[in-house]
């Protein structure tokens, strides 16, 4: 058995076969990670042997009754699941940026086995990594090997708040000075996304341009879900200091505080403002909203659909329009990364707004808008676990589904950062 290449960054394809048994044998593979704090995940299939007496991943498609179907090389990863029930579903180490091992057991009918192992890396060698506390900022800073200058990307989170060490580590893996910014619930950072001042990222992009002094001045932004929203309103708030935009299923519309709001403020928190700017809450699409409504959330079934309310608040046209990003005034190319079956909020349509609006409005540089059919909010980057479809928001403690399916999140997974590569090439590629 072995597993090829044995050692890799964590978005390099894996080739996981098989030789040397008995024409048409049918073998069992398990794959077990150990993730977040200390938690085993388990996947595992029934495959045949063809008749030179191998089995291919690559190739094969596995017998009915395992953790997936159809023909798929990394399979065995993203249909792993706890195999505690209710465990975490954090998909990465305790130390969010440290490698993954893997451990691979082909049974025979016989009971033998044979062993492969193979490690998924988030950190490229010699990337460096260091904390930012500078001018109150709260952040990580991953660097690339080899000397700069490099284009830089700033990395947000969504409404879990937290710091993004993956994505940047990933990013700073493929050439680009990453910083991933916590904005709450992060070290000297409110544990709640209410009242957020957006100053506080107008300095974090000065400091970039002033420490990093990127490759061309180039800055991208990318965030999901409310970073999503964030990084198309930091781009229309600071057009000159802003190269490019990515959002993971992101909004068009400036929300409330919603699930991350401070319960401090009042039973009403959730409909009070996430963003404030220059002293004044931006308005946002819950503000003065004729048809919002929270009762598909909070009167709907478990596990509930965010989506359902925030499509209410869509009724009333006057708020929406009031609640746009006025992303126009980005000075660079957008990318869009969407979800058909998004349960968190309607990432598809939202992107498709912004797309319009943008097009409506002559945007000069190139836009691109990926949109997964079948797929849930949760797009991160290949080759992780897509089977935790319902969880407990971090914040607020309730119970809801991002959506979609496992093989279709898996897919998206891995063509969005395809995409999201080709699209940072080609805004970097004239840089001098």
């Amino acid at each position: 058995m072995s597993v090829t290449p044995a050692e890799a960054l964590i978005d390099v394809p894996r080739r996981i076969a098989a030789q040397g048994l008995a024409p048409g044998e049918t073998v069992t593979l398990t794959a077990r990670t150990v993730r977040g704090p200390g938690v085993p995940w388990r996947a595992h299939v029934r495959v045949q042997a063809d008749a030179a007496g191998t089995v291919d991943l690559q190739r094969d498609a596995p017998l009915a009754g395992g953790s997936y179907e159809g023909v798929s090389a990394m399979g065995l990863l993203w249909s792993q699941a706890p195999e505690q029930p209710g465990a975490p579903r954090e998909v990465f180490g305790a130390e969010l940026a440290a490698p993954l091992a893997t451990e691979f057991t082909l049974e025979r009918a016989d009971g033998t086995r044979l062993n492969a192992s193979m490690v998924q890396q988030l950190a490229a060698p010699g990337v460096t990594r260091r904390e930012v506390r500078e001018r109150g900022l709260s952040g990580t800073l991953f660097l690339p090997a080899g000397p700069g200058p490099h284009p830089a990307v700033m990395v947000l989170n969504g409404s879990g708040g937290g710091i993004n060490e993956p994505r940047a580590a990933l990013y700073a893996s493929h050439g680009y000075a990453a910083l991933a910014l916590g904005y709450f619930k992060s070290p000297g950072r409110s544990d709640y996304i209410s009242d957020t001042h957006l100053e506080y990222f107008e300095t974090a992009l000065q400091w970039m341009h002033e420490a990093l002094k990127p490759k061309g001045g180039f800055i991208a932004l990318s965030g999901q879900s409310r970073g999503g929203e964030l990084v198309l309103l930091l781009g229309s708030l600071f057009p000159e200091m802003v190269s490019a935009v990515i959002g993971y299923v992101p909004s068009a519309l400036v929300h409330s505080a919603q699930n991350a709001c401070d319960p401090a403020n009042g039973p009403d928190s959730r409909n009070g403002p996430a963003w404030i700017f220059r002293g004044q809450p931006l308005p946002h699409q819950w503000e003065d909203n004729r048809t919002a409504t929270w009762a598909p959330w909070d009167e709907g079934p478990e596990p509930r659909r965010h989506t359902q309310a925030m499509l209410t608040a869509l009724g009333d046209e006057q708020a929406v329009e009031r609640a746009r990003i006025r992303v126009e005034r980005i000075n660079g190319p957008v990318m869009l990364l969407s979800a058909t079956d998004d349960g968190s909020w309607p990432s598809s349509l939202y992107s498709r707004m912004v797309s319009e609006r943008l097009a409506a409005h002559g945007h000069p540089h190139p836009v691109r808008h990926l949109d997964f059919e079948g797929a849930g909010h949760a797009i991160v980057f290949p080759y992780v676990p897509t089977t935790q479809l319902t969880y407990r928001h971090p914040v607020s403690g309730r119970l809801s589904t991002t959506g979609g399916a496992p093989a279709a999140n898996a897919h998206a997974d891995e063509a969005s950062w395809a995409g999201v590569r080709e699209f940072l090439q080609q805004a970097t590629s004239k840089l001098t």
